[in-house]
């Protein structure tokens, strides 16, 4: 019996041998099977292309990043999207149209471009849709119009804006102009275009400025994080930049940061300074995050070797376009330590992030450019101690609600340059707002940092980093390259200068026209030119930059002058500031204490910097702002062409002067700002002003409503006069004999080539006007012709009244008051102001003007123009 037992037992156990061998074998298969399936399907995800999201305010680092980025074989690394940051190095209206001829110029018109946005945030925290991100979030509102806190670090001017706008004057004069361009309430917003390519599926995004895009999408979209794959930041400031590493000496090291000139912030890096708030919403929004702060890009700077590479490789467009800007910012730079000072920034980031997605098995982030380390971080958004209330602090002001209310948020923010809070005698700065901070504790982000820029493999090769190298190879790759720029576009090509030939006739009365570049000055400047040269002689145009377009749009004016075959009229660039504005221990800065009432958005900046969309169809000059320079007017060094270099108000002033005939007297019209004027008056050539027969500005009397919307604790102040009203008072204390054109009868005004232009430019705005809120003030600009006209002054029949009265202006420094025009019967001085005009005459008058066939437009449009760049010269006899 117990061996039939053992017999059992050992049939069971070769059965359950069987078993298991039978299972092991059938595990071992589908493992494999499994395992097979996995790698297919991971080679199918690594063969879709890596679909990438770039935010960017198109400095020129920014666009050597695109031009990187869309260098590489779409297979691999597709670019979906570009959004703009509108609250940094670039006014958004010049960005959006720049980034839209790089992309034509590149045979990428696919990619869709969102900018800006008319949404806002109110006072109970809620976020509207489509935050254009003009204003970092401490300071967004429900409109577009705000403080420069954080931007105030930024030159407007020369170094700044103005250069990077125009791309140091290189942009129009090379790059082709395709079919896109910004249009009002057609532009894509950016928020819009983030939603659209992050919903599509899986994504990376890159981070080339300021963060306030994409921190209102990640606090309006939380639904779409798992849709971002990983963050890739150009940003920050962590450790000390010291020339020896650990064996620096406290002194020897610099700041941490890269703001200038740094006094009151040492430790910040611009793109996080811009909206720390943002900064910080990125960093712990939970999503995998690569840094990549000035710790590295300090350690790749644009070597004079590099730069000497660069200039002997330049096989492409894209690689062209790149070293002339680059040229241009090293031949103007402030100093001559241009080989020290600029680095590798964004495209540095760009390349390191490229080459940590082609290793993306690797968790340590493994490149061929960069040493990663990573480091518990976060971002200072305000200063302690915490938990004041000093009035710099909204968030915990108790103005609004927020979620960056209490803790870390809750001390004293820093409210722009030259704050009393950050400033120590005899010390560093004490604010650390935008510092991309090493802590530990529940306030921490763990996050893969890059610490230093890898040494080049070749130890022989003069360009010692390894990026130098890949930079150059891909930028002058013929692969994905640009087609042609705008000389190589068109096979008849060629810039041409028009010069009327008034031959014998005899000149009207000389005068000088001073304008912001609105709208309405620009339609002014048309008929001005229309009038015959009998009547009016126009001689110069000075433009303010501190009105209601941005410094770049100098070159709509010379557009201007050329469709109307005038470029011999000189046009001077005046100062960026109102007076009493600029930083006084670095001048290129300055506060906005005034513009700060024109909205960034919509009806703002952003349609004056376009023309609403027309600038685009105007002719395109031979003539535009360029960053050339001399030495003979102050700069460093001179640049290869400074005899193009752009006058300022000041020099066109007295050339005009002095080729005015003995005797003469100069009528000064002023449709903007009157900071020029001021400065005329106030020059080592005063005594020229007493040549100035009359002057036209504007104003607001009667104790009627101004036009100042967005100011509302100011109801009485017209705009020019509360852009700069300490120049006003500059003017009016002057023995200067003033015309005021007064806002009353503005308002009683309200609608061959150049007349077809103007007509069309104001259709649109009618039509905006009806059509949103953003543009209720379409009439202001409107009014602005009116000067042009009463100027004129040769038709009876728009039966013009005038009255003399005492006036006085206000400037003691209170925005509620600012700008207002009082009559004072004791203090004022008296002012001839325009009472009354037949407006039926007035729009008449206007039209015949523009109508009458004699000083005609020259070449009518982009389109004439393109049309005969296409046609043989001879086929025009």
């Amino acid at each position: 019996m117990i061996s039939v037992f053992v017999a059992h037992n050992k049939a069971m156990a070769r059965l359950i041998g069987l078993l298991v061998f039978i299972g092991f074998v059938g595990a071992l298969v589908y493992f494999n099977v499994f395992t097979h399936q996995l790698a297919h399907a991971q080679l199918q995800i690594r063969a879709r292309p890596r679909r990438i999201l770039m935010d960017t305010d198109v400095d020129m680092d920014d666009f050597f990043s695109l031009f990187y980025l869309l260098k590489e074989n779409t297979s691999e690394f597709n670019l979906e999207a570009i959004t703009l940051s509108a609250n940094g190095w670039c006014d958004s209206g010049h960005g959006i149209n720049h980034i839209y001829d790089l992309l034509f110029m590149m045979g990428r018109d696919d990619i869709p471009v969102g900018v800006g946005g008319e949404g806002g945030i109110l006072p109970n925290g809620t976020i509207l849709p489509n935050v254009g991100g003009y204003l970092p979030i401490i300071d967004q509102g429900t409109s577009t119009a705000g403080g420069c806190r954080y931007r105030q670090a930024i030159p407007m001017g020369a170094k700044g804006l103005l250069d990077i706008d125009t791309m140091y004057g290189l942009r129009k004069g090379f790059l082709p102009q395709g079919s896109r361009g910004y249009s009002p309430l057609e532009q894509p917003t950016a928020q819009q275009v983030m939603i659209n390519a992050v919903s599509a599926g899986p994504i990376t995004v890159f981070l080339l400025g300021t963060h306030t895009n994409f921190a209102i999408f990640l606090m309006t979209n939380p639904q779409l994080k798992k849709n971002i794959e990983h963050i890739y930041v150009m940003g920050g400031s962590i450790r000390p930049h010291c020339p020896k590493k650990n064996n620096s000496r406290p002194e020897e090291c610099g700041n941490i940061g890269n703001l200038f000139p740094g006094d009151d912030n040492p430790y910040a890096e611009f793109n996080f300074f811009e909206d720390p708030f943002a900064a910080y919403e990125v960093l712990h929004s939970g999503i995998p995050v690569t840094l990549i702060p000035l710790d590295a890009t300090n350690t790749i700077p644009i070597t004079e070797n590099f730069f000497k590479a660069f200039e002997q490789k330049q096989n492409t467009y894209e690689a062209q376009y790149s070293f002339k800007a680059m040229k241009m910012a090293h031949d103007t730079w402030f100093n001559n330590h241009f080989h020290e000072d600029v680095f590798m920034w964004d495209y540095f980031m760009v390349g390191v992030a490229l080459s940590i997605m082609r290793n993306s098995a690797n968790d340590n982030g493994e490149n061929e450019f960069a040493v990663m380390e990573y480091m518990n971080i976060t971002v200072v958004t305000s200063n302690e101690p915490y938990g004041i209330s000093d009035g710099s602090n909204p968030f915990n002001d108790g103005s609004t609600t927020s979620k960056f209310k209490n803790g870390v948020h809750s001390g004293h923010v820093q409210t722009g340059n030259r704050d009393p809070f950050c400033l120590e005698k005899n010390q560093k700065g004490r604010c650390k707002d935008g510092y991309t901070m090493e802590v530990t504790g529940p306030d921490s982000v763990r996050v893969l940092v890059a610490t230093e820029a890898k040494r080049n493999q070749d130890a022989n090769s003069l360009l010692d980093r390894e990026f130098y190298k890949s930079f150059l190879d891909v930028i002058s790759r013929p692969q994905q390259s640009g087609r042609f720029n705008i000389s190589t576009q068109f096979p008849y090509y060629g810039e041409i200068f028009y010069k009327p030939d008034f031959g014998t006739r005899k000149k009207g009365k000389p005068f000088v026209f001073d304008m912001d570049m609105s709208t309405g000055d620009l339609i002014a400047l048309l008929y001005l030119l229309k009038l015959p040269v009998e009547q009016i002689d126009l001689k110069g145009i000075l433009v303010s930059p501190n009105g209601w377009a941005s410094a770049a749009t100098i070159d709509i004016v010379y557009d201007v002058l050329h469709m109307m075959g005038r470029d011999d009229i000189p046009v001077g660039l005046g100062d960026v500031f109102a007076i009493g504005q600029k930083e006084q221990t670095f001048p290129l800065s300055g506060d906005c204490k005034y513009r700060k009432a024109i909205p960034l958005g919509g009806g703002g900046l952003l349609d004056s910097d376009t023309l609403y969309g027309f600038a685009r169809d105007l002719p395109r000059s031979p003539r535009r702002y360029t960053a050339e320079n001399s030495v003979k007017f102050g700069a460093p060094r001179d640049t290869d062409h400074p005899e193009v270099r752009q006058p300022l108000a000041l020099e066109v002033w007295k050339s005009i002067v002095d080729s005015t005939d003995p005797g003469s007297k100069i009528t000064y019209l002023t449709n903007g700002p009157l900071t020029n004027l001021a400065q005329v008056i106030s020059s080592e050539r005063a005594s020229s002003v007493i040549q100035v027969r009359s002057m036209y500005s504007w104003g607001h009397i009667d104790n009627k409503t101004g036009n100042l919307f967005t100011v509302p604790s100011n109801e009485f102040a017209e705009f020019n006069m509360f852009l700069d009203p300490l120049a006003v008072k500059v003017v009016m204390d002057s023995k200067l004999n003033v015309t005021l054109i007064p806002l009353g009868v503005q308002r009683s005004v309200k609608s061959d080539p150049e007349a077809a232009f103007t007509q069309n430019l104001l259709s649109r705005l009618s039509q905006l006007q009806q059509k949103s809120d953003r543009y209720h003030h379409m009439d202001t600009f409107l009014g602005e012709i009116l000067g042009a006209v009463v100027l004129a002054g040769d038709d009876p029949l728009l039966n013009q009244a005038f009255q003399h009265m005492p006036l006085k202006i206000l400037a003691n420094g209170d925005v509620k008051n600012d700008g207002q025009i009082v009559i004072d019967e004791k203090q004022g001085r008296l002012v001839k102001v325009l009472r009354s005009v037949n407006t039926t005459e007035y729009y008449d008058h206007f039209a015949d003007v523009l109508n009458n066939q004699s000083q005609s437009a020259r070449i009518g449009s982009f389109a004439e123009q393109k049309r005969i760049w296409t046609t043989p010269p001879n086929r025009f006899l």
